[in-house]
């Protein structure tokens, strides 16, 4: 039964797919896995695939900048969530980015780190499962066809940067481990139980300040959309229509410049001690964790979690085994707070620790989004 208020599209018949595949990713088994398993599913659904192997870095990115995509029906990314990001961040750099995010992405599994693919499962009603099984599953929803909307949300930093994500943000404890744990790709997903385990030993303390527009309750408790349509008036004059030039991007239309103070209506937490700040808009931050258990593809809503400096390692270690099965908001732990949000602002004391966006790395700074 699809949620109300969202529609669905339908992949044509014979169909065409750009594969974008990363033959690096994970422990390097993509390019098997695909011919081994996605091919033969593809062909029976009669979607023909022309396959992208990637070279270097940035190469995908490119790829979907320059390229003449009406050839392709949907783009389909066998990689880890590092892959998407480009391809996302690519394609709104198109002059003609309006059109080309209407053209349909699908995420196969084939990084450590399968983050919206976990949570496209969950959200398909599927059991947990992961590698072989994951993906088979989502191939199975590609060659079903359906696809729907996915919330994006725009960041951007105190040095003028801006970037589109679509899984979610992070200060902290939970990016170093990504980062950190890079060495251990050949582990598979295990890379970050072993990375948990030694950011645990060295268990550090970030101090800056963070800010949220929270959802309020007159917007509906359901965490209904929004008419995407309707004025945004927290608080803001809404851009007249028809303002902006054409082929600019969209106005971040809930944010004052970085320089300013937020607005009076945001909420200020009044700790700046804290272990780790994550914004998250889908429920799997991996496989093997589901954060945001309450979240969808399309709800309009960023899930604001931070910790506060003071808790012991045991209890977050008991955090982190909690969140396999998405219970560690039940253990009603102090130190975790969750809260969620239209948008957000961290702003570090020093530039300290890593931050990700997507499970990419970037230099730590005031960021918001």
């Amino acid at each position: 039964v699809s949620p109300p208020g969202d529609s669905y599209g339908v992949l044509p018949r014979p169909c065409h797919a750009l594969v974008l595949l990363n033959p690096q990713s994970g422990s390097g088994r993509a390019l098997d896995d695909f011919q081994a398993v996605v091919q033969p599913m593809l062909a029976e659904a009669d979607i023909a695939t022309t396959v992208f192997v990637t070279e270097r870095p940035h190469h995908a990115h490119e790829k979907v900048r320059d390229e003449d995509l009406s050839q392709w029906d949907t783009l389909v990314v066998m990689s880890g969530d590092g892959l998407l990001f480009e391809v996302v961040n690519g394609l709104m750099e198109r002059p003609d980015w309006k059109e080309a995010m209407k053209k349909p992405l699908c995420i196969l599994p084939g990084g450590s780190g399968n983050a919206l693919a976990a949570s496209i499962n969950y959200y398909a009603g599927y059991d947990h499962v992961a590698k072989k099984k994951l993906l088979t599953n989502c191939t199975f929803i590609l060659c079903k066809g359906l696809y729907t909307q996915m919330d994006l949300v725009s960041l951007s930093t105190a040095s003028g940067k801006r970037f589109f994500s679509f899984l979610g943000f992070g200060w902290g404890f939970i990016s170093d481990v990504d980062i950190d744990s890079e060495k251990y790709r050949w582990l598979g997903s295990a890379r970050f139980t072993l990375g948990t385990l030694q950011c645990l030993a060295k268990l550090r303390v970030y101090q800056g300040r963070l800010s949220y527009l929270p959802i309020t309750t007159e917007q509906g408790s359901s965490l209904a959309p929004r008419d995407p349509h309707a004025p945004v008036t927290n608080g803001h004059i809404p851009q007249p229509v028809g303002t902006e030039a054409p082929g600019s991007l969209p106005p971040d239309s809930l944010l004052v410049p970085l320089g300013q103070p937020v607005p009076a209506h945001w909420t200020v937490v009044p700790e700046e001690e804290f272990v780790l700040v994550y914004a998250i808009y889908q429920s799997h931050l991996g496989t093997n964790l589901l954060m945001a258990p309450a979240a969808r593809l399309h709800d309009g809503c960023i899930h604001l979690f931070y910790m506060k400096a003071g808790i012991s390692r045991v209890t977050l270690l008991k955090l982190f085994l909690a969140m396999s099965r998405g219970t560690h908001l039940d253990l009603n732990c102090p130190h975790l707070c969750y809260v969620p949000v239209r948008a957000f602002r961290l702003e570090p004391r020093v530039a300290a620790g890593i931050m990700t966006v997507d499970g990419e790395a970037l230099a730590c700074e005031p960021v918001q989004g």
